[in-house]
């Protein structure tokens, strides 16, 4: 459906995916993904510009529909004439009329089933069901059970994403059901992830239980490194005398900071199988390890079970 050789995704992770990763990926024969949230809409139109001289296969944009700028964001992707777009925070719907005459595949991210089926309504191609394993904004369901329920549910292909970092998390969304799987932690770690380096090295050095989930009591749950900015977030949320939008502001900008300062008090995204990454590598490597290491393991089990 989206011309790729295999099916790996890459996370459109906010500040993070940008032409270099995704192109990377893409060349790999996996989908690469420019996040949305690059600076702006003028930097976005440039990343896709970017990634067309770097890779001449497929790849697509990551929308977060509660963005300030979504809605130019939406309107420039048809202009600039990306093929496959990711969404996620809000329902595409809206925009679904122009995206699919303009021939865009679109694949939102869901947490649910509920919305699962609103977004195979509404006229999507396929869904990401991600679970709550998966860094940066989180749902309630994790991806064992949350996977086989959307694809029982669902008559379009289910793509699996949360806390998959190697072939073993692959072949076992695969047979979950999944026709895909998105992988974001992981690709934290590749050569061309423009990430600074202290974020990189938070990765290698993080264990099974170094993520925490903060901003669940705003309605914004969010997964990332535990780290004194985190720490001080999770205590601000949890003391009554602290307002919302004092621990909002406490956290504005705290993601860029993270992803191109290594700031101390920058917001470190990364989901629960960040103990499992161990080295910076290729996006090539990745990309090969997930899908050489799920046949190996699915033909392991076949041998077992037979």
């Amino acid at each position: 459906m989206l011309g790729i050789q295999y099916p790996v995704f890459q996370g459109g992770m906010a500040w993070v995916a940008d032409a270099s990763l995704a192109a990377a990926v893409s060349n790999a024969g996996g989908l690469g993904l420019i996040s949305s949230i690059n600076a702006g809409t003028e930097a976005v139109r440039n990343e896709i510009r970017k990634c067309r001289e770097l890779t001449d296969k497929p790849f697509g944009v990551n929308i977060m529909l509660q963005a300030p700028n979504a809605e130019e964001i939406a309107y420039m992707v048809v202009e600039e004439g990306v093929k496959i777009l990711t969404t996620g925070a809000g329902s595409p719907a809206k925009y679904m009329p122009m995206w699919k005459a303009a021939g865009i595949k679109v694949i939102p991210v869901i947490a649910s089933v509920a919305l699962a089926l609103k977004m195979q309504a509404a006229g999507a191609d396929a869904v990401v069901a991600e679970g709550a394993e998966s860094g940066g904004h989180v749902g309630e369901l994790h991806t064992m059970p949350l996977v086989p329920q959307v694809v029982d549910a669902l008559d379009i292909p289910v793509v699996a994403a949360g806390g998959i970092c190697d072939g073993r998390g692959a072949a076992a969304a695969f047979m979950l059901g999944a026709e895909a799987v998105q992988v974001g932690t992981r690709f934290l770690s590749a050569e061309e992830c423009n990430v600074h380096a202290i974020y990189k090295e938070k990765i290698l050095k993080a264990s099974d239980i170094s993520t925490i989930v903060t901003g669940k009591s705003l309605g914004h749950p969010v997964r990332s490194l535990k780290t004194p900015f985190s720490k001080t977030f999770a205590r601000m949320e949890s003391d009554p005398s602290v307002k919302p939008e004092d621990i909002m502001a406490f956290g504005s900008g705290a993601l860029r900071k993270a992803v191109q300062e290594g700031d101390v008090n920058g917001t470190y995204m990364a989901g629960e199988c960040a103990g499992m990454v161990t080295r910076i590598e290729p996006a090539k490597a990745i990309v090969e390890d997930l899908i050489l290491g799920a046949e190996r393991v699915i033909a392991e089990v076949y041998a077992m079970i037979s």
